[in-house]
């Protein structure tokens, strides 16, 4: 073996413990390659299931790198992953070459390839993918060592599985970063949060909980708006054997049709403008997991079939790409709408209702568990006063029965609302305890609460602990929640009336505590 050929091993060898990207790696090799043997098109593939994935190519056309190349359509390259070794085939074989006509460039018009040769990629005894180089000369490979080929393949399969090593690890990390961003999010609101109440309907509301959360069961969660829903999906997670893994919330009513595939499925470079960089959707964030579709019911309904297969089959597509993911994932949905009436009107697919609804569970309204309002509103006025940095708060009886007697359209949401409202209003007074009357409540026209624009200006003077920044969240806080309790729930309409697109209302709603 001479010098020349020592040289291109050499570096094959040093490149499997060089930190270089995967698409550098798979180049570097075909450059290699190319000092072995004089080709004028070479290509590395990787098998997946039945079909060989171009990596890198050299002297080929785009479009042969980006298709995938079937076993049982292609008998030649089927020949190379079958062949014990380097395989080169007859200049008159009757086997048609995968890539005649698509070579780069000047060769591109020259006809069909004249040269062939191939080798299988090995992972000790398992088959990886292959390398091919193609020449227009019919005599371009007589000179080639096989052996020597041999060598350089072996060299070749373990780059391949140290380059895959890597990418799962790249992979696995930007997960989990990903994973990160998502649970820092949300950490604020999911602390200590626990579904509170001692009610009967409590009480039959957590023994269905329990029934499902050791499953792996899809749950489908109803309920008014406000009944704490996203509460109750939080609950199925930490309760389920995947609580050590992701809990992954979409709001699906925040999602515009143009974007809400590449959010859910990810999405590749150049799917569409402004696709800069590869991107992983919610269901491969969530991988391993669980998956909380919020708001299902306002799903747009070109998405709805693609999220049908994704649940049936476990396997998802970014846009751009027919690579197929493989996700195990649970998901959990909920909705405030009637999906049944949606389906009689054609609205949501039926037969994605009936694989959400594998285990449904309703939410009671707050108005058919009243008993459970003292506690409520003692473990919200709590949570306000923390917020305050006021040291006691107390709801007097006469407020508490005007809690209990309220309709609450609104449900926990307006309730956990008008007492963090009412504890801002009454700590303006700077009594010890601070005293939550019914005056501080806006329960209507029945009660005398304190105007909002008068406790704004008075508390700049009456509570200097509050920075301007609080007061001006605690105001945005006011209307909105004022918009929804005025439209029964809708954040539809409250962002009509606030003058805000939809989206961008359920962002400002959640950074202030709303959602």
């Amino acid at each position: 073996m001479t010098s020349s050929h020592l040289a291109p091993l050499l570096e094959i060898a040093r490149d499997l413990t060089a930190s270089l990207a995967a698409a550098d790696r798979y180049q570097r090799l075909l450059e290699s390659v190319r000092r072995l043997i004089p080709f004028d098109a070479a290509c590395v593939l990787r098998l997946d299931g039945d079909e060989l994935v171009p990596l890198a190519a050299v002297g080929l056309a785009p479009e042969a790198v980006v298709k995938r190349y079937a076993r049982g359509e292609h008998p030649r390259l089927d020949a190379i992953l079958s062949a014990r070794g380097p395989l080169r085939f007859a200049a008159d074989t009757r086997l048609p070459d995968p890539f005649d006509g698509m070579l780069a460039g000047e060769h591109r018009q020259s006809g069909t390839v004249h040269a062939c040769l191939g080798c299988p990629l090995l992972d000790g005894e398992r088959i990886v993918g292959a390398l091919t180089a193609d020449a227009l000369d019919p005599h371009a490979f007589y000179g080639v060592d096989l052996e020597l080929l041999a060598t350089f393949a072996a060299l070749a399969g373990a780059a391949m599985r140290t380059t895959s090593l890597i990418e799962a690890l790249e992979t696995t990390a930007a997960q989990r970063e990903l994973v990160a961003r998502d649970l820092q999010r949300s950490a604020s609101q999911a602390a200590g949060e626990q579904i509170l109440g001692a009610s009967a309907a409590v009480k039959a509301l957590l023994d269905e909980l329990a029934v499902v959360a050791a499953s792996d069961l899809t749950v489908l969660i109803t309920g008014e708006t406000g009944v704490g829903k996203e509460l109750v999906a939080r609950h199925v997670h930490d309760q389920s054997l995947r609580r050590r893994q992701p809990l992954i919330q979409v709001n699906c009513a925040a999602l515009p049709e143009a974007v809400a595939a590449s959010e859910l499925f990810g999405h590749v470079v150049g799917a569409f403008t402004g696709a800069t960089r590869d991107r992983a959707g919610k269901f491969e964030i969530a991988n391993g997991g669980t998956l909380f579709l919020d708001e299902i019911g306002d799903l747009p309904l070109p998405l709805q079939p693609v999220l049908l297969r994704a649940l049936q089959q476990g396997e998802i597509q970014r846009l751009g790409s027919d690579r197929v993911h493989r996700v195990d994932v649970r998901v959990i949905a909920a909705t405030n709408r009637d999906l049944r009436a949606a389906v009689a009107d054609g609205r949501f697919r039926a037969d994605l209702f009936h694989r959400l609804s594998v285990f449904p569970v309703h939410v009671p309204p707050l108005r058919e568990r009243r008993e459970d309002i003292p506690l409520l509103a003692a473990h919200f006025a709590e949570a306000a006063r923390r917020r305050l940095g006021v040291p006691h708060v107390r709801i007097a009886e006469a407020a508490h029965a005007a809690l209990r007697a309220a309709d609450w359209p609104g449900n926990v949401r307006e309730l956990e609302n008008v007492v963090s409202r009412g504890v801002l209003r009454a700590a303006r007074e700077r009594r010890d305890p601070v005293l939550v009357e019914i005056g501080h409540l806006d329960l209507g026209p029945g009660a005398s609460p304190v105007p909002l624009a008068e406790t704004a200006a008075s508390r700049a003077a009456a509570a200097p602990a509050l920075s301007l920044a609080a007061r001006v969240e605690g105001f945005k806080r006011a209307q909105i929640q004022e918009a929804l309790d005025r439209h029964r729930g809708s954040w539809a309409a409250a962002a009509r009336e606030l003058g805000l697109h939809r989206s961008n209302l359920h962002s400002l709603a959640k950074r202030l505590g709303l959602r």
